[in-house]
């Protein structure tokens, strides 16, 4: 024998759904919208040309070599003495056996300070002075050494060869590894290094840029398994009010979100740093800082909408008071010639 099915009705159904909103805690808007994009944001890693290092040593290493202990310079202040040195050797043990070679000794080296004059001065203070001075400027350059490398260890600590590195954000478009980000973030890398959401790493090359509006595309030499590529939108929709979400690297910490509103649109931003006149931007306040540039501007629906690319900031300080800017997702794919539909 069957039990009775009764039939759900609209009361049923309105209980069912006010129990889950009661007992379980749903995501907010923005932290959906950042789910939907956390595995296609990558952080970029650019390294320096490796041609410019080497001029930088060989600037350092060129004061350290004639002011060095074993440096050409002490070394000729130092031979004009060194046949003194020597007589004065081979001579003392007359003096201990006759006095009169002792007195002709200390005559011929009178006569010997006398005909160098100023210049055995000159030769010994330059020993005194110079060894003293090149060894506070060497006490310098090994102070600033030591913060060039606090700095390449901040960006990528298994890499402490590097003395610099640019670090940035950047998103996935497509599921073959094509990433879209900013040229900033690229500009004058030898070698750029891909962090994926799982923790694979990757080389990349560039294969488009545009620099005039600050963007550039690159591509993996190897995927993660199952690499999902962003969901693109329109900026067309969007009006002022409407919530965003930033997700990137800022200062290579991340991936980082932060939520905001869209401040206005059409927006004109004129870059001094890299004489860039960008215009047709979204201006937006989620936080965003160095690190940031090139990673996605996200709506609640979970699609990128813009690339996140400047921040304004009256002082120097170069971090975020308010005011981001982002490229629309659709001067972004005209500009490296990539439909975003």
């Amino acid at each position: 024998m069957q039990p009775h099915l009764r039939t759900l009705t609209q009361d049923d159904i309105d209980s069912a759904v006010l129990h889950t909103l009661q007992t379980k805690r749903l995501p907010s808007r923005p932290a959906r919208a950042a789910e939907a994009v956390r595995a296609s944001v990558v952080e970029i890693i650019a390294y320096p040309k490796a041609a410019e290092k080497p001029a930088v040593a060989e600037k350092k290493a060129e004061p350290n070599g004639p002011a060095g202990p074993g440096g050409k310079a002490p070394a000729e202040n130092q031979n004009p003495a060194s046949p003194k040195a020597d007589s004065q050797k081979d001579e003392q043990p007359k003096a201990d056996i006759a006095p009169p070679d002792s007195k002709r000794a200390d005559n011929d080296k009178a006569r010997d300070l006398a005909r160098n004059g100023d210049q055995a001065g000159k030769g010994d203070q330059a020993n005194k002075d110079e060894p003293a001075n090149k060894g506070e400027k060497a006490d310098k350059e090994k102070g600033d050494k030591a913060d060039k490398g606090e700095k390449a260890d901040k960006g990528d600590g298994k890499d402490k060869g590097d003395e610099r590195v640019n670090i940035g954000s950047g998103v996935v478009i497509t599921d073959q590894g094509v990433i879209l980000t900013n040229y900033h973030v690229i500009a004058g890398a030898s070698r750029l290094r891909i962090r994926f959401y799982d923790g694979h790493q990757s080389d990349a090359t560039v294969i488009g840029a545009q620099p005039e509006k600050d963007l550039a595309v690159i591509k993996a030499s190897s995927l993660p398994d199952d690499l999902p590529a962003a969901t693109l939108g329109s900026s067309r929709n969007l009006v002022p009010g409407d919530e965003v979400v930033a997700v990137g690297f800022p200062f290579g910490i991340g991936p980082s979100v932060s939520s905001g509103v869209v401040s206005g649109l059409d927006r004109e931003f004129a870059s001094e740093e890299h004489q860039q006149d960008l215009d047709h931007l979204i201006q937006f306040d989620a936080a965003a800082n160095p690190g940031n540039s090139g990673g996605p501007l996200v709506n609640m629906n979970g699609e990128v909408v813009g690339i996140v690319t400047a921040i304004l900031n009256p002082t120097d300080a170069k971090t975020f008071v308010g005011i981001g800017f982002a490229t629309t997702i659709e001067s972004a794919g005209n500009a490296v010639g990539i439909s975003p539909f």
